[in-house]
């Protein structure tokens, strides 16, 4: 069962992976164990996982006074624990068939989407309002009014254009737009969950389908495996070893068994329910079918965070963006204040005192600012769309811009993640049918998941002739596969009348030193006799499996043990006595070849700045094998094991070196990335599309998965690629740093603007003696100058600046500001070499500066212009204007390189 990360229930329910006390950590053992010190909002992420995990630290959720709405929950799940799991339909209105297809629909009329209504896209009159009341939206308003009561009609109008047509409706218009763009990509990622339906008017028969998971009702009975995740709150109708991770609802690294066969009573805490699973919590291992009994805004996690917000804290872009913003906003009120007073006492006229003043406050005010950072951030989005990305978080777009490290997982990124069966060897290293024959039969019977590798044994089987005969066998039983055992066994009996296969065995299929650990017996290499597996005999098979490692292929071991023909009913205890005492059969090897591209896009990467980790579970040979054939440097190279015999301070070093880690536990990815971020201060982020590396997604700067993805590792990842491809993600870091050039150019444009106007208005005003413009005047240049602005998120960058990482600098703004507030032009700002010269601009600015300059220039010569007061200029003024321009091009050209040399950067 998968969800909808973007848009959907589970939008922040980033929870751990699969689990166990070894493999997941508590969250505060982590942060006490890296450092003390939380990651202050850097890394951006799902905001309900933010959410919950912000208030994980704290007090138990179920303790303290409850809502009425909570009571209705906590009543109505308590009584679905305590009912006969067949009583559980009577609750819901539904049957052990389930519902029909018609009945569905419209129950999903009557309850709506299985979405929360706090995660449903905003309307677009919250669009309209969001626009309206900005901070300096309200200011414009403020000043409007004053200009009214000051009988200014046309001031206050200017400033109410300023505000409704240019800062509300162009950005209402642009977030719309991009809202709307964002649903249909939206579309891309889909969840489906399996579900049983019934069809039929006179015979109903059951049906297995795939249902999009904002499509779940309360009564539908869904079936789960591994990896999925719950839709609603479910009443258990079966289960099968069903391990589920809560961690998502207690903050707590402990898994919990699950089972149907239980009655509960009130004395149980809630999240303890052994027969309830909630909405967003995860299966670990094992299988089963539930009844879904609440959806939507109507389940647990909805409702015990329905009245907290919903903002995660803004990462070190935001945090700078909204510093400057209140900074201009104070030296706007001062400034103005002081250049009011000055008016005031040079012409001893109140009135129009206070009208420039206020005009020199508009002035000041970056109108465009919030429109310009959302439309460049909008354009990003829709341009990695069109690259195959869906951007499920804006401020992932800048982040990848800045992001210098990249961690990834070797399977499906770095090789094709298509494993080919190679070989079949016995204990000796030598090809053996038998081991192939039963490994075979374990893949054939296989039900509870199949994965990539069983489908390689079942094709090279096929494609090679063999004839196993598998109807002559019958399945038994099951013992599935997890990520805590590290392998399935399968038990099976024949009436094949051969010595070799003849009654009933249990066939073990797995990682090589798991399936060793329940082995008591090998063949001998000559007579095929049974002798014990001793210590020297287990290290002479791990060593044949090391060698198969460093030979760059991955390896299974396949033991077997003969049962007695009587029937079985296994329990949990029961299965770890039976899976013991087999006999060791041999190894099947696989190869999963490198990707053709994945050496030429982490070279691009690297010639970009970012430089590439691997972060795996497999073995550190086969990981170097790859590595080296990709091209990645293995120089420094470690284990999950070897780090965690190292101290804090040696981690870190460590981390900080290595470019290889290999058979990492998904604890371990978690604390290398937050090593990098933290001590290393680096912007990180992991690409990653298995069960284990959905908690190093949610802690990466940019989370990133593939459409192919496990569904849980797909609702953590803030980007997901619909195609296995890094060079893909080379153009997402492209354009995440041409979305951030262009918002730079912007933010330094208009704030150097400001302080420029500011000291020419001050300076003109106090040793002229009189004001330089009319309030009219300083108002239209401003609109025009606004205006102007509007097509420099469709500017493109030099090819130097993407080259590297781009971060925010707190103290490279107000640097720059100093240096460069006497002299502004756009074309001067928004390129580090000579405009027109050595860099031209994109057509939308060329085209964009063009327009307003010979609006400028024109509206003397109108009716407008006679109107505000301008007065007509004789053409010698044309021919000093050239002149004046080419000295402040110059000036601000000198001023720029010596800025350069400086501080080694320009935007």
């Amino acid at each position: 069962m998968a969800r909808l990360k973007l848009f959907s229930i589970f939008d922040t329910l980033r929870n751990s992976n699969h689990a166990n006390n070894d493999l997941l950590p508590s969250s505060n053992a982590i942060r006490q164990n890296l450092v003390n010190t939380n990651l202050d909002g850097t890394t951006p992420c799902n905001p309900l996982v933010k959410l919950l995990r912000r208030f994980m630290s704290g007090p138990k959720i179920d303790g303290g006074s409850r809502t009425e709405a909570e009571e209705k929950v906590y009543s109505w799940l308590y009584a679905l624990a305590q009912t006969q799991r067949d009583m559980a339909f009577e609750y819901v209105r539904s049957t052990e068939r389930g519902l029909s297809f018609n009945e569905a629909e419209r129950r999903l009329r009557e309850n709506g989407p299985n979405v929360p209504l706090e995660y449903t896209f905003p309307s677009w009159w919250h669009f309209l309002w969001t626009a309206f009341f900005h901070p300096f939206n309200m200011i414009l308003i403020f000043f409007s009014a004053l200009s009214f009561i000051t009988s200014d009609s046309l001031n206050g109008c200017i400033m109410l254009i300023l505000v409704l047509i240019i800062s509300v409706c162009l950005r209402f218009y642009m977030e719309y737009s991009s809202s709307k763009a964002a649903m249909k990509l939206s579309e891309f990622v889909k969840c489906p969950v399996k579900v049983q339906r019934c069809a039929g008017r006179v015979i109903q028969t059951e049906l297995i389908v795939q249902v999009d998971q904002r499509d779940i009702v309360p009564g539908d009975i869904i079936i789960f495996e591994p990896g999925d995740l719950f839709p609603g709150d479910v009443r258990l109708l079966s289960s099968k070893h069903l391990v589920v991770s809560q961690s998502s609802l207690t903050g707590e690294s402990w898994t919990a068994e699950k089972s149907a066969d239980i009655r509960e009573d009130q004395s149980t805490p809630l999240l303890e329910l052994k027969n309830i699973c909630f909405m967003g919590t995860n299966v670990v291992s094992g299988s089963g079918t539930g009844l879904v009994v609440s959806t939507g805004s109507k389940t647990y996690m909805s409702t015990m965070f329905s009245n907290i917000g919903k903002q995660k804290p803004p990462d070190g872009f935001e945090k700078g963006v909204r510093r400057i913003s209140f900074v201009l906003i104070c030296v706007m009120l001062i400034v103005a204040t002081i250049i009011t007073l000055v008016a005031y006492f040079t012409s001893d006229k109140a009135s129009e005192s206070i009208i420039f003043g206020i005009s020199v406050a508009c002035a000041l005010t970056p109108q465009m600012f919030p429109l310009i950072v959302n439309t460049s951030l909008a354009k990003g989005a829709l341009a990695m769309a069109r690259d195959r990305c869906v951007v499920k978080s804006l401020t992932a777009i800048r982040n990848m811009g800045s992001m210098d490290i990249l961690c990834i997982d070797k399977t499906g990124t770095l090789t094709m993640d298509r494993a080919i069966l190679v070989n079949h060897l016995d204990s000796w290293g030598i090809p053996k049918e038998k081991v192939l024959h039963f490994a075979f039969l374990n893949s054939y019977y296989k039900t509870d998941q199949k994965y990539p590798l069983d489908d390689a044994i079942l094709a090279y089987v096929y494609t090679n002739g063999y004839k196993f005969q598998a109807s002559k066998w019958k399945k038994i039983h099951e013992i599935p596969f997890d990520f805590i055992r590290r392998k399935v066994s399968v038990i099976m009996e024949t009436e094949l009348k051969s010595f070799q296969f003849h009654g009933r065995f249990m066939v073990t299929k797995g990682a090589l030193e798991e399936v060793i650990k329940v082995c008591s017996f090998v063949e001998h290499i000559d007579t095929g006799s049974l002798i014990t597996l001793s210590s020297e005999e287990q290290l002479r098979i791990l060593n044949l499996g090391e060698q198969v490692s460093n030979g760059g292929l991955r390896c299974l071991g396949v033991a077997v043990k003969r049962l007695q023909t009587k029937n079985i009913n296994l329990s949990m205890d029961s299965e770890e006595t039976v899976e013991s005492d087999m006999v060791f059969l041999g190894l099947i090897t696989f190869y999963d070849p490198p990707k053709d591209s994945a050496k030429q896009a982490l070279w691009r990467l690297a010639e970009k700045g970012v430089t590439a980790k691997v972060l795996t579970g497999d073995s550190l040979s086969l990981a170097i094998k790859i590595c080296q054939e990709v091209g990645i440097r293995t120089t420094h190279v470690t284990t999950g094991p070897d780090l965690e015999l190292l101290d804090q301070d040696s981690f870190h070093e460590t981390v900080k070196r290595t470019t290889v880690m290999a058979r990492l536990t998904p604890t371990q990815k978690l604390r290398v990335v937050q090593s990098l971020q933290i001590v290393g201060r680096h912007v990180v982020g992991f690409l990653g599309d298995g069960i284990n590396d959905t908690l190093a997604l949610d802690a990466a700067n940019v989370g990133i998965s593939v459409d192919s993805g496990a569904s849980v590792a797909k609702d953590f990842a803030d980007i997901i690629l619909l195609e296995k491809d890094l060079n893909v993600l080379v153009a997402g870091v492209e354009q995440g740093r041409l979305t951030f050039g262009n918002t730079m150019k912007y933010i330094k444009m208009s704030v150097v603007a400001n302080i420029g106007v500011v000291l020419s208005l001050l300076v003109a005003t106090i040793f002229l003696g009189n004001e330089p413009l009319t309030p009219k005047q300083l108002l239209v240049q401003n609109f025009l100058y606004s205006v102007g602005q509007i097509a420099i998120p469709w500017d493109k960058m030099e090819e130097d600046y993407v080259k590297t990482p781009q971060i925010w600098s707190e103290k490279g703004l107000p640097m720059f500001i100093l240096w460069n507030s006497p002299t502004l032009i756009i074309h001067l700002i928004r390129t580090e070499k000579i405009p027109f010269i050595q860099e031209v601009a994109s057509w939308p600015v060329l085209c964009s500066t063009l327009v307003i300059s010979a609006i400028g220039i024109a509206i003397p010569f109108t009716v407008i212009g006679h109107f505000m007061g301008f007065t007509n200029l004789p053409l010698t003024f044309f021919g000093f204007l050239v002149l004046l321009f080419l000295g402040y091009f110059t000036v601000g050209q000198v001023i720029k390189r010596i800025y350069i040399l400086v501080y080694k950067k320009w935007l």
